[in-house]
């Protein structure tokens, strides 16, 4: 049994996504052999992070910087009639490594969705004439795409084009682990 303030921190670093207890457990004991001055220097980057990162007020990423949009969100020359959905920050940092999509983008969200907003987003933006769907190729993404093409419907049938990546992921991938090429030719062969 550990102590009370050992195992607290392994309680917290568990809650990370794919942290399990055997991993934090390493995390605790790899901090506890560092010195004063490296953990102070994390504690540091941890504070900075929640004082100075802000949350995009279109898409949700995350951006450090003035006003409200961040960098992809206030640029003028981004093509206002596309706009891409992703799962997660990372899967948006995957997609703009390819330097193929000029659109914008949404992040719905892992766990909790965000799709009021996506919603109101849409319906607030005429100019938007193609929603891309990209998510993982695995089953909970399978299921989020099908659940917003049914959603997305009437904008497809009103408004737009509704399309998916192409099939150059493979089944049970992740965009954010796919190679940039993949990528690429995912989003020319959407459909």
């Amino acid at each position: 049994m550990h102590s009370p303030a050992i195992q607290k921190l392994i309680d917290l670093f568990s809650k990370f996504p794919t942290v399990g207890p055997r991993t934090a457990s390493r995390f605790v004991f790899y901090l506890m052999g560092k010195n004063k001055e490296e953990v102070d220097e994390l504690l540091s980057a941890i504070s900075e992070l929640k004082q100075n990162i802000k949350i995009c007020s279109f898409c949700f990423n995350s951006f450090q910087g003035e006003g409200s949009l961040c960098k992809i969100c206030s640029d003028p020359r981004r093509d206002k009639s596309l706009l891409c959905i992703v799962a997660s920050e990372t899967d948006l940092l995957a997609l703009e490594k390819t330097k193929k999509y000029k659109g914008f983008y949404f992040i719905l969200g892992d766990e909790k969705l965000k799709i009021r907003k996506l919603e109101e987003k849409i319906k607030s933006r005429p100019e938007i004439l193609e929603i891309i769907l990209a998510f993982n190729s695995t089953s909970d993404g399978e299921a989020t795409a099908l659940y917003l093409e049914r959603l997305l419907k009437p904008f497809a049938t009103a408004q737009g084009k509704l399309s998916r990546l192409g099939r150059g992921l493979p089944v049970g991938g992740e965009l954010e682990y796919a190679d940039e090429e993949t990528l690429s030719s995912a989003l020319e062969g959407r459909h």
